[in-house]
C-alpha cells in the first residue's frame, strides 16, 4: 500500500519549535517532489514548502519563511520540517505530499492538485 505518513505535531506556545517527519511506505520518496502542505478548519489547502528531488530547490510560503526549514534525510527515506518561532495563525492540520519534478515545478508547487500521494496529516496547535 503507498501511502505517507505524517508525525512531530502537538500543542506548543508561541515562539516554541516543532519537528515533522514524512515517511512514506510501500514507495521510495527519495525520488519525489515532496511538498507540505496545511489546512485551517474553514480555510483552503495552503502550500507551505516544497523540496526537489535532489533537495537544492526549495520553496517556502512567504508566510512561513525565515522561520520553516524544509529537509530530507536519504538514507532515512524522510522529510522534515523544522518549524520555529511559531504563531497562533500556523495552527492547522499539516499534511506531506508526493509529487512529480516538472519544469515547472518552481512556480505551482504549491498547487496540491499537482501532488499524487498525500499522507493523513499531523494536527499542529500554537496556542498559550
Amino acid at each position: 500500500q503507498l501511502q505517507l505518513v505524517e508525525s512531530g505535531g502537538g500543542l506548543v506556545q508561541p515562539g516554541g519549535s516543532l519537528r515533522l517527519s514524512c515517511v512514506a511506505s510501500g514507495f521510495n520518496l527519495n525520488n519525489h517532489v515532496i511538498g507540505w502542505f496545511r489546512q485551517a478548519p474553514g480555510k483552503e489547502r495552503e502550500g507551505v514548502s516544497s523540496i526537489s528531488i535532489g533537495g537544492r530547490n526549495i520553496n517556502y510560503a512567504t508566510s512561513v519563511k525565515g522561520r520553516f526549514t524544509i529537509s530530507r534525510d536519504y538514507a532515512e527515506n524522510t522529510v522534515y520540517l523544522q518549524m520555529n518561532s511559531l504563531k497562533p495563525e500556523d495552527t492547522a492540520v499539516y499534511l506531506c505530499a508526493a509529487g512529480a519534478e516538472r519544469s515547472n515545478w518552481g512556480s505551482t508547487w504549491y498547487i496540491p492538485s499537482l501532488y499524487y500521494y498525500w499522507g493523513q496529516g499531523t494536527q499542529v496547535t500554537v496556542s498559550s
